[in-house]
């Protein structure tokens, strides 16, 4: 048998089995290269296409850029003293917009050089940057390099959210063509300068500039500046207050691209690289020039309650009615005094203990931690003490130096350096302490347990001149301006002196000071008043009383007086009534009353005798500049209500300036002056010490107290702790003004007196006395003699004796008495109080006198 092949003619083509392979395809005449840039070529129509449609779907979707075109970004509550002196900022965002021309070119060009120095080449995407960005990430696999433009960044920071994704990436680049098509360059620099976030909710350059470095934008150092700049790639990273190392790290690479780009000089790069920053410590906290933070809190409280939650954002400055100076002299003032009053009582221990690390490389950064929950207060600074022994102590602050303390740096804290110290005193490695800052070096100090406050107005109108509403406001929020009431002791005496003015006493008028005692009422003890020390003067003059702050006998001003009357009288000065209580014991300073209320109450005797009521704010503006508020003061001897007359306050303010120039208030006599008047007070068991004084075109009221029911330690009074605090504000306040007498108003006379008995005398002995015109002193009754006694009616208490004397208005007074039934002299009700019987016999000669009238 033979095979198909064997039977098949050579050459020809073997028959088709069915199964065989289709026949190939002729090869392609296009190069594979050609066929690539078709491929490409379609792709990239469609992605033009694409981006085409994109857009045109988009773009008409942008939103406006009002808010770039009518630039209006949340401005916080900003409030200034009344020169113009910053002095409290409020707000989510911290912002101050500063226009383009105002922005100091430095700070400009530093910008630039860290985030986008072409930006006045390129347009509104930088497509070499994209590319060079593109090829960094491909390289290393991730996104290390951005390449948005300053004005991409305006474009996300006022429209976009941060994403990083490739529609908001898109969106993005769209919205920049869009505002190069509205603003010029420079104006979009301005916004981005204004509104990039710089860290510690501060937006803006010119808020930054506050925040790290407590002063304006105008003030910065190149080696500032350049901090500043480096700060918008990772606010938080390169944060000088919290990272000092990153932001000197990132200062570097901005300084050298300033130096690559011709921006500066090499010799300004070398003196930028050595430049001290001067960060403000305490992170994002702002520090003012003045510093009035309680008064700002005060503005604060005020303006939400007028405007709401948007007082916080719609840009109101808030002009208030502090002195610079004055402001300033209070706080130094009320600090001195607080820290003199803690040294004088001694060391009581460390804030804290905490443990550290054996090596001190370790223990650095242990106590660096440790110190960022305290903060400095004044010129008080956090430590951690790393060596500690009787003779040297060695301390790290906050700022992570180190600082060594020796001889009488220890002195204060000795107590707890010695090997008897106790638990609670010693000072070991670890020990958290404070150190004041001297003039020359550190001393070993404490936080002082103890609070202070001052106030001080313009008599004329009420304006406050300085706030100072405790030691330090980070660490005590409670303003003892106005929300603490305390009890004022005998500095509430001269408005009781003041009613029994009004009936005719004058300051040589005599008071007898033998002992009293009271019967308060049914149930009630006895109340036998004792004077400071238990000291009794005899009969003395009025003036001397007050000026000794003798409390007999201003028990027996007022209840010759009448409590009721008295009362009422003392509520004209502003006092509230229901504060006033209605007891004996109200002419002691009983009642409670703030600071700013008693030093409304002693302006109306600055001012002759007009109630004006004090006022903080003076002006509000709005973002616009358009003035919103101005407040109109009522001004004293215009249209202030009177309520003494001039007479009045002339003769109660002659009585004290007596207790300056004689009395407890004799260290003010060291200012030099003779238009100082005061009263010095310190309630039961030394709780409180105040000091209320003023001049004719100032009033002050200092105090002090602990918060809580502890009393101060014995023996400060107002004279020891409340009176150096005035004395020390108000050597700078009236500093360069004339000293000014009290002139004589009219409705007073001059008159000579017998210094022995306070009536009219012609002697060689005499001395000059002022008295109201209408109670002039009046001659004794030549029949009767000095010596004379008359008895007491049963269930009295005689105010006066020696016989039949005639007081001023000629009224008998030797037999003056407040009876059981509550009617003294005159015909106005007169003690609540009952006397006691058979009450204690009185120094002839001592008078007080008959206080007639209706009421």
């Amino acid at each position: 048998m033979s095979t198909t092949a064997d039977t098949t003619p050579a050459g020809s083509t073997p028959p088709s089995s069915g199964r065989g392979k289709r026949p190939k395809r002729a090869s392609s005449s296009r190069p594979l290269w050609l066929q690539l840039l078709l491929g490409a070529v379609l792709l990239g129509a469609a992605a033009l296409l694409a981006l085409v449609f994109a857009v045109v779907m988009l773009y008409p979707r942008l939103p406006a850029l009002s808010e770039l075109t009518d630039y209006r970004p949340d401005l916080p509550l900003r409030v200034y003293s009344s020169e113009g002196t910053l002095i409290g900022e409020f707000g989510v965002q911290r912002r101050t917009v500063v226009p383009f021309d105002k922005i100091p070119l430095q700070v400009r060009e530093a910008f630039l050089a860290a985030e986008d120095s072409q930006f006045y080449e390129h347009g509104a995407v930088d497509w070499s940057g994209v590319f060079r960005a593109a090829l960094a990430d491909l390289m290393h696999g991730a996104a290390v390099q951005g390449a948005s433009t300053i004005t991409m960044q305006v474009a996300r920071d006022f429209y976009l959210s941060p994403q990083k994704t490739p529609l908001r990436k898109f969106t993005e680049a769209l919205m920049a063509y869009k505002i190069e098509h509205e603003l010029s360059k420079d104006q979009i620099l301005e916004r981005y300068l204004n509104q990039v976030y710089l860290g510690q909710r501060a937006y803006g350059v010119a808020a930054a500039s506050q925040v790290y470095y407590g002063k304006p934008l105008d003030q910065l150092s190149l080696a500032q500046m350049a901090v500043l700049a480096g700060l918008p790639k990772a606010p938080s990273a390169f944060n000088p207050q919290t990272n000092i190392k990153a932001a000197l790290i990132r200062q570097h690479y901005v300084l050298g691209r300033m130096l690559a780009l011709g921006d500066i000089t090499r010799a300004d790069y070398d003196a930028a690289m050595q430049a001290p920053l001067d960060v403000v410590a305490g992170q994002g906290l702002l520090r003012y020039k003045v510093d009035a933070d309680y008064a700002a809190e005060q503005v604060r409280e005020v303006m939400v309650a007028r405007f709401g939650e948007s007082a916080y954002t719609d840009g109101y400055k808030v002009y208030t009615t502090l002195h610079d100076r004055d402001q300033v002299a209070g706080v130094d003032a009320v600090r001195a005094g607080v820290l003199a009053y803690d040294q004088r009582h001694g060391w009581r221990g460390p804030q804290a203990q905490i443990a550290l690390p054996a090596h001190d490389a370790d223990a650095l950064s242990v106590a660096a931690q440790a110190l960022k929950t305290y903060d400095a207060a004044g010129s008080l600074h956090p430590a951690v003490v790393l060596h500690a022994s009787s003779k040297l102590v060695e301390a790290v602050l906050a700022s992570g130096n180190t600082v060594e303390l020796s001889g009488d740096a220890l002195r204060f804290a000795a107590a707890g350096l010695s090997p008897k110290a106790t638990d609670k005193q010693r000072i070991d490695r670890g020990a958290v302490v404070w150190l004041q800052k001297l003039a020359k070096g550190w001393r070993l100090a404490q936080m002082p347990d103890v609070q202070s406050a001052l106030v001080s107005v313009d008599p004329k109108d009420g304006a406050v001149r300085a706030w100072v509403g405790g030691f330090d406001y980070d660490h005590e929020k409670f303003d003892h301006v106005n929300q603490a009431f305390r009890q004022p002791g005998s500095s509430f005496k001269p408005f009781i002196y003041s009613a029994a003015v009004d009936e005719g006493l004058a300051p040589t008028t005599l008071i007898d000071d033998s002992p009293i005692t009271i019967n308060p009422g049914p149930g009630q003890p006895l109340w036998t008043p004792h004077n400071y020390d238990n000291e009794q003067l005899g009969a003395v003059s009025a003036s001397l009383a007050l000026a000794h702050s003798d409390n007999v006998c201003a028990v027996k001003v007022l209840l010759a007086v009448g409590i009721p009357y008295a009362r009422q009288f003392a509520s004209r000065f502003g006092l509230p009534l229901d504060q006033i209580p209605p007891y004996p014991t109200m002419v002691l300073g009983a009642g409670s009353f703030t600071p700013l209320q008693m030093a409304t109450a002693y302006a109306v005797f600055a001012n002759g005798g007009s109630l004006v009521q004090p006022y903080l704010i003076k002006r509000v503006i709005d973002a616009h500049g358009a003035e919103v508020y101005a407040h109109k003061p009522e001004i004293a001897g215009q249209n202030a209500p009177r309520i003494i007359s001039a007479a009045n306050a002339f003769l109660t303010t002659q009585m004290m300036q007596a207790v300056i120039q004689h009395g407890t208030g004799g260290a003010a006599l060291s200012l030099g002056r003779v238009d100082l008047a005061g009263k010095t007070g310190t309630s039961q068991n030394f709780h409180d010490a105040w000091f209320d004084g003023f001049n004719p075109d100032l009033v002050a009221v200092t105090w002090m107290g602990y918060n809580n029911q502890r009393d101060l330690y014995r023996g400060e009074q107002g004279a020891k702790a409340a009176l150096p605090i005035w004395m020390d504000y108000m050597r700078t306040a009236l500093q360069g003004k004339p000293d000014a007498p009290w002139p004589v108003p009219q409705g007073v006379i001059m008159a000579q007196v017998n210094p022995a008995t306070g009536f009219a005398s012609g002697s060689p002995s005499a001395v000059s006395g002022y008295f109201l015109q209408n109670f002039p002193p009046q001659a004794i009754d030549a029949q009767i003699p000095l010596s004379a006694t008359a008895s007491a009616p049963a269930g009295a208490v005689s105010t006066g004796s020696g016989g039949a004397l005639v007081g001023p208005g000629g009224v008998p007074v030797g037999t003056s008495t407040v009876s059981v039934r509550g009617q003294g002299p005159g015909t106005h009700p007169a003690a609540v109080a009952q006397p006691v019987q058979n009450p204690p016999s009185l120094q002839p000669g001592a008078i007080l006198p008959s206080l007639g009238g209706n009421h």
